[in-house]
């Protein structure tokens, strides 16, 4: 039974004052706390997915009762500012001065101890509850409520019970504080139907509930909300509370936020094909079926599906069919499609916003996620000016920037609140890359927000093989996590080793409950190509049937002709050397037949050289080189050096024409990194790559003859059929192995792979002779042989093999060690919610980084000109962009920060002061650390500029050139 405070809350007790009505009082503190907690209960019934509220209430110790966790949520963030009742109140001089009399004569010793509100609510939170009757001090439940207050600014601080006992709180005022964080707390019971405690408060179901709380504090801490509720307050705290359930819809909505319901279409028409789903896809629809036909039983327990198949079998379109059927059988609200690099990113959204405009899904506002996605032209530079600002006491993000490509990208475009920082993850649908998942199980701020982001829909990870041991480590977390919540999860992949798999779907059943004990002595192998669905429940799986894998692997059968050419690296191969080989690969390419030929090199210096020998070797022959900007042109060259805006534009003209529908060039060579291997749409008459880790050969090759059986169907595009040559020799890899040519690896290849695995790919290769490879019969076979788990690596007989596989073995046990040190605990070890933010100082996400390897910094090439000014073009008619107070106008950030190249910062070491930004950038938040190059500029032409003892220049036709 709740004890009624002795007095009323006393509204001079101010919650909000920055940014408002300075001829008004500041908002009153009750009228936030009821605001918040209408919108916690708003957020329950319309934002939160079905398994999210069956995961809350069952942490509660409630799955009977939503409603009664539905009122302890709401009541969480109505609580949420409690500590506001401390020394707070005298960090406005406004505020300050409105305070009454009673409060400023009886202010104890505050000031004596500096302290956030967050920390100063955690403190004082089991005194409150208790002292109105919600529970005894002590009580876990009550306990863990404390510590969703201390860490609603994103990063969980420690609760100490000394801390908390009322007899150590003067630092938080006198006797009137204390009744009035009563009071304050008795009006918002009131509101929420005063609910009694639970019996149990779960670690992993506390977070949730603490994302739910900083997402109300948000979108009721808006600037223009504040303003419009300040100039107009309701007599009655009731009827303010009425007001903001009221308003809460509007508020949701205008965020993005409120769920739309998709007009689900017929497959051909959602996906925008031709003809029906492949006997994959339809297999999965089949497959699953039963989950669809049988879901409201099922909310609360998903499953983990792992979905293998070859390049361009569309295991995209099969991951959104299953996601169809998983997400209306497990109650979660959309999806969040997740891949390796920002390039194939790009690309995605493309296509989903192509997906979900289909369907009906335009004001659902699907989210571009990544570090840069302000930059893609997915966005329109009106879009990205900052939207109302969110008033906190922790200067929160004013909305990022991002084009508008086309008319479906401009439909799905997503409202500007949701371009703020952390936010974009929170959308129905969002589509980005894996890093910004995996920043939720690091001890990063806003951790639990991100959490309960991803915890709502399906989540699905495209290239699921890309992705190294660290980054497999902490993604094992993460689908721990989500099982924990009951989220489904959808993995893809071309070339996954079984022992990773193994891995990543036994996390997932662990965080739904399964002891590893019982996992043990099981393995979760899917069939190749196939599916394989494990239910989180019971833990027993479905896979595809073996008569549609059979279909499916008819559909796609490829005997793929493997070429060794052992090469040398060095100026003395003769013909041997690995441009001379590849020039004689090339000839059938130049002659009138023409054709379509893909080069993947494993260093951007390697690239740039091959193009420049290619345009000067063919050149005589009439081939032509693509234009500065990348523009048509039969010699093409890709790689991730050149600026964004360029990258970009080069990636479209590379990948025109080189798709399913055409029209296909008659004759192209792309030379290309390792952008090429992940997500772009290629076929080619032959690829020839250089020598790297079996999986990534096959992930290249898969970009030979993608879509020949089509073709073979329907018709080859402008109806001509493929060069006799190719058509000779059937689809062909021509893998350039130095390792046979001269023993070792390329110096200039650096730490690129691991020796160890090109080693191994090479002798396997190499012992498989002239037998061409069976897609997709022997990719997982091959997989294994060189990336499975196995005891016997080690090698006696070789010293070199047995360093190599020595070094590679430690190095993949380093990087599981720091993953598994960095991560967050697993959802059932957590026991207090601080182990959430483990790690002093790792307070800032750029501080914990989801890859490992060498720091990054982005490097703005800028032109000196001979009068002394600096400008972003050689020509010297665009200059420089000024800031002001550390600001500049968004088009202006835009345009400079589409310009930058992602470099290692050792080639900086030493020499960050010679490359500073200029000053009036230096307080920028982005530009500040930018590396900036100033390029000489003498006589229309540009000279390097030595970093490191190296040569850096800006080639507008090769990219960035280091020598």
């Amino acid at each position: 039974m709740m004890r009624r405070p002795v007095v009323d809350p006393d509204e001079t007790v101010w919650g909000k004052s920055r940014g408002l009505d300075p001829d008004l009082p500041a908002y009153p503190l009750v009228r936030h706390l009821l605001d918040a907690a209408a919108m916690a209960l708003f957020l329950w019934d319309h934002y939160l997915a079905e398994n999210q509220r069956a995961a809350i209430a069952e942490g509660f110790g409630l799955s009977d009762d939503h409603d009664r966790a539905s009122s302890l949520t709401a009541l969480c963030a109505g609580l949420h500012d409690i500590g506001k009742i401390s020394g707070f109140q005298f960090c406005d001089a406004r505020g300050r001065g409105g305070l009454s009399d009673t409060l400023t004569g009886d202010a104890g010793r505050i000031g004596v101890e500096r302290q956030g509100h967050d920390v100063a609510g955690m403190e004082a939170a089991p005194a409150v509850l208790s002292a109105l009757g919600f529970g005894a001090a002590g009580d876990v439940a009550i306990e863990r409520i404390a510590e969703i207050f201390g860490g609603h600014h994103g990063r969980f601080n420690h609760f100490d019970v000394r801390r908390a006992h009322p007899s150590r709180q003067s630092h938080l005022g006198g006797a009137t504080w204390a009744q009035q964080r009563e009071a304050h707390a008795a009006a918002v019971l009131d509101v929420v139907g005063d609910p009694s405690p639970p019996p149990q408060f779960r670690a992993p179901a506390a977070v949730l509930v603490t994302g739910v709380v900083i997402l109300a504090d948000w979108l009721v801490s808006q600037e223009g909300y504040l303003r419009r509720r300040q100039q107009r307050l309701d007599p009655s705290l009731s009827a303010h509370f009425e007001a903001s359930r009221k308003d809460a819809e509007a508020l949701v909505r205008e965020a993005g936020l409120m769920p739309v319901e998709l007009e689900r279409k017929q497959f051909a028409e959602a996906y925008g094909i031709v003809g029906e789903p492949n006997p994959l896809q339809r297999s999965i629809a089949e497959g699953l079926a039963p989950l669809r036909d049988g879901s409201k039983g099922n909310a609360g327990r998903a499953g983990i599906m792992l979905v293998t198949a070859a390049p361009g079998d569309g295991k995209s379109e099969a991951a959104l069919e299953a996601e169809r059927i998983l997400s209306r059988a497990f109650g979660t609200r959309g999806f969040a499609f997740l891949l390796p690099t920002m390039a194939t990113s790009d690309q995605m959204h493309s296509r989903i916003a192509q997906i979900l405009a289909r369907q009906d899904g335009r004001g659902a506002g699907l989210t571009l996620t990544h570090s840069m996605a302000w930059l893609s032209s997915a966005y329109a530079a009106e879009d990205l000016q900052p939207g109302d600002r969110v008033v906190t006491c922790e200067d929160e993000d004013d909305a990022t920037p991002t084009e508008k490509a086309a008319t479906h990208l401009a439909a799905m475009r997503p409202p500007s609140w949701l371009f703020g920082a952390k936010r974009p993850l929170l959308a129905q649908y969002t589509v980005g890359t894996i890093d910004q998942a995996l920043m939720a199980v690091l001890p990063v701020r806003h951790n639990a927000l991100r959490l309960l982001a991803l915890s709502g829909k399906t989540f699905i990870v495209d290239e699921a093989h890309a992705y190294d041991p660290y980054m497999q480590v902490l993604l094992g977390r993460l689908l721990n996590w989500l099982g924990r919540y009951g989220a489904p999860v959808i993995l893809l992949s071309a070339t996954l080793p079984t022992s990773v798999s193994d891995k990543l779907i036994k996390e997932y059943l662990r965080g739904a409950g399964h002891k590893p004990s019982t996992l043990k002595g099981r393995s979760f192998q899917a069939p190749y190509p196939g599916w394989l669905y494990v239910d989180a429940r019971d833990g027993l799986t479905k896979q595809i049937e073996p008569s549609d894998q059979a279909a499916q692997s008819q559909e796609r059968r490829m005997h793929l002709n493997v070429q060794i050419e052992s090469v040398v690296h060095h100026a003395q191969g003769g013909r041997r050397g690995r441009l001379a080989v590849i020039e004689e690969l090339l000839e059938p390419v130049m002659t009138e037949e023409g054709g379509c030929a893909l080069i993947v090199c494993n260093t951007v210096g390697q690239a740039q050289e091959t193009y420049e020998h290619l345009k000067v070797r063919f050149g005589r022959q009439g081939l032509t080189s693509a234009g500065q900007n990348g523009e048509e042109g039969e010699l093409q060259l890709l790689h991730a050096r050149f600026p964004g805006d360029v990258r970009e534009a080069r990636t479209k003209t590379v990948t025109s024409g080189m798709g399913r529908g055409g029209p296909r060039p008659h004759r192209r060579i792309i030379v290309a990194t390792q952008v090429v291997e992940q997500s772009l749409d290629l076929d080619a008459d032959v690829v020839i790559s250089d020598l790297a880790p079996l999986s990534l050969l096959l992930q290249r090759a898969g970009r030979c003859w993608r879509h020949e059986t089509w073709w073979a169907r329907h018709g080859y595009p402008g109806g001509r059929d493929r060069p006799a040559w190719a058509a000779a020799t059937g689809p062909r890899l021509v893998v350039l192995d130095p390792i046979a040519g001269q023993g070792g690896v390329p110096g200039q290849w650096g730490q690129v792979y691991a020796e160890f695995l090109l080693m191994e790919t090479s002798k396997t290769l190499h012992q498989r002779g002239e037998r061409p490879i069976r897609i997709p019969e022997d990719v997982q076979a091959l997989v294994e042989s060189v990336h499975g788990h196995r005891d016997d690596r080690f090698d006696w007989d070789s010293p070199a093999v047995a360093a190599a596989w020595t070094a590679h073995t430690g190095e993949t046990i380093a990087q599981q060690g720091i993953g598994a040190l960095l991560a967050i605990p697993r959802a059932g070890h957590v026991k207090q919610l601080d182990q959430l933010h483990h790690l002093q100082g790792k307070e800032d996400e750029w501080e914990a980084s989801t890859r490992l390897g060498a720091d990054s910094v982005r490097l703005l090439c800028v032109y000196a000109q001979a009068d002394g000014r600096l400008t972003l073009d050689q020509a010297g008619a665009e200059p420089l962009p000024t800031a002001v107070g550390g600001r500049m106008d968004v088009s202006d950030v835009r345009a400079i920060m589409g310009r930058t190249i992602p470099v290692n910062a050792e080639w900086f070491s030493g020499e960050r002061e010679q490359h500073r930004p200029p000053e009036d950038w230096a307080e920028h938040a982005m530009l500040g650390d930018l590396a900036v190059l100033r390029l000489p500029v003498r006589n229309g032409e540009t000279a390097a500029v030595s970093v490191g003892g190296k040569s850096i220049r800006l080639d507008a036709e090769l990219g960035l050139l280091r020598f």
